[in-house]
């Protein structure tokens, strides 16, 4: 196994996977979906991944970072305690590693521009994040700011980003606990954004985006998270693949042994324009339409996706590339790119043979994780096997005479009724505002009998999906029917 964290004494990865690691993101807010696809803390299997993270944090405008949904993963106002539920998963798995992302797609680059320009404000978020991290039992960060110097961000944000990283490393290192970040694969990002042999020098692990290289922003049909490139591409687009991106950050400076390799658990889908053109480059100038889970056009699940296959759907194989894409005439022309189990086993080949740390995944409540087209969470499985060589076994569980540290002696607390609905608060947690999208409201029970509602904004170019319960890009909120009229052209 690679020593991964040298500084880090106890937490120098005594993991269940022990010949590489398998890093696991969760979008929390899985667990508003509907039926099949809603996906809570206790879902996730821990002995199948060597890192879970929490995703996400965010960046209050007084600079220390923030609950983003403090009703799901804080346990005051009587909420749902989702931080320490997650992190209550390593009493299942003593060798799990937890971690809390702080930023992600949603939360823009702006305010973390800003709060990594001065010493003074780097140590404010430094201080609150380590205090956060000790109070619910995490084991490090993930820092994923997307991107520095991009979506508003300065020029200075490439130095003031290794700043940034060196404060958290030495801060998060002396409490024992590790310092991540999640990158970009994309060439015209990488260039500005990133100081690499910087970024080496401060982080125990960097988990590569290798995906969302193309999507329905692009006018025609291509892989999302293709291992090579396509014969047809030309210009920019040859860099838009897995491949590329890994050996381009190497080349920049990044140790191999720090690099996980993503592969999305999810794939990127169009409205073909026409049924007579179903293969790579076709005509699909609008986003497939919306799975029943995720809600969200453009996008569909792993586990929308096997549906649909036992519905029909076609597969296909190209000869050209190393993953499959699906397609469906009779359901709205949809066609997804995505992967599957051969294609994962491929990637987790690829990046054995090219010494990386092991693989990660976006995210874990979208692999199959009710079995319905095989095993449980079979990608994910699939990709520890292929990379270690081993099946997959659980990890250690406490001893059953070791006294709970989390044990206590005083009574539950008593809900009390859920309050009736206001304008702004339907039910606690994530609310939407019919009339403008471009914010929505955490709502929080409070000991009065009524709600607390806060104004949350989403950053620029998005706005707010309300049947995913997240800020998306604004295209693809406005293609929903009917979604927010007063915004959307």
């Amino acid at each position: 196994m690679k020593l991964l964290l040298p500084l880090l004494g106890c937490l120098a990865l005594s993991l269940s996977l022990t010949e590489g690691v398998m890093v696991c993101y969760y979008g929390s807010w899985a667990v508003y979906r509907q039926g099949d696809g809603k996906f809570d803390i206790e879902d996730i299997d821990p002995n199948i991944c060597t890192h879970l993270i929490f995703g996400f944090a965010g960046l209050g405008y007084d600079n220390k970072i923030r609950v983003l949904d403090p009703w799901n993963e804080l346990c005051d106002n009587y909420g749902k305690c989702g931080y320490d539920r997650f992190n209550a998963l390593k009493k299942k798995n003593t060798n799990l590693v937890t971690i809390l992302a702080v930023g992600g797609w949603n939360e823009g680059s702006a305010k973390y521009s800003k709060m990594a320009a001065s010493a003074a404000t780097r140590k404010i978020f430094v201080d609150s994040s380590v205090e956060l991290l000790k109070e619910h039992g995490f084991d490090g960060l993930d820092m994923d700011w997307e991107y520095p110097t991009q979506r508003g961000g300065a020029p200075e944000d490439k130095e003031n980003f290794i700043l940034l990283l060196k404060d958290l490393k030495e801060a998060l290192h002396a409490n024992g606990m590790m310092l991540t970040a999640a990158v970009s694969a994309g060439k015209l990002t990488i260039d500005p954004a990133y100081d690499v042999p910087g970024m080496a020098q401060q982080l125990d692990m960097v988990n590569l985006m290798a995906y969302d290289l193309h999507g329905a922003w692009d006018t025609y049909t291509h892989h999302q998270s293709g291992l090579y490139a396509h014969p047809d591409d030309t210009g920019d687009n040859l860099y838009l693949n897995q491949d590329f991106a890994v050996r381009y950050w190497i080349e920049k400076g990044m140790p191999a042994s720090k690099i996980t390799q993503g592969v999305p658990l999810y794939g990127r889908c169009w409205t073909l324009k026409n049924g007579d053109n179903t293969g790579y480059y076709a005509p699909a100038p609008q986003p497939g339409m919306a799975g029943p889970y995720t809600r969200t056009p453009g996008f569909l699940g792993y586990n929308e996706i096997c549906e649909g296959i036992l519905d029909g759907w076609t597969v296909v194989n190209d000869p050209a590339m190393h993953e499959p894409y699906v397609y469906s005439l009779e359901h709205n022309r949809i066609w997804c790119s995505y992967d599957d189990q051969d294609s994962v086993k491929t990637k987790a080949n690829y990046a054995k043979e090219h010494g990386l740390a092991g693989m990660m995944v976006w995210s874990i409540e979208t692999d199959d994780f009710k079995g319905k087209c095989g095993r449980t969470f079979n990608l994910i499985k699939t990709m520890v096997e292929t990379f270690t060589g081993s099946e997959i076994t659980p990890g250690p569980t406490p001893s059953p005479t070791t006294p709970d540290p989390d044990a206590t002696t005083t009574k539950p607390v008593t809900k009390p009724p859920t309050p009736p609905p206001t304008d702004k608060c339907k039910a606690p947690g994530i609310n939407a505002d019919p009339g403008n999208c471009h914010h929505y409201y955490l709502c929080s029970q409070n000991t009065e009998g009524g709600y607390d509602a806060v104004v949350e904004e989403c950053a620029p170019g998005t706005l707010f999906n309300a049947n995913a319960y997240i800020c998306d890009w604004d295209h693809v909120v406005c293609a929903i029917p009917g979604m927010c009229p007063n915004d959307c052209p």
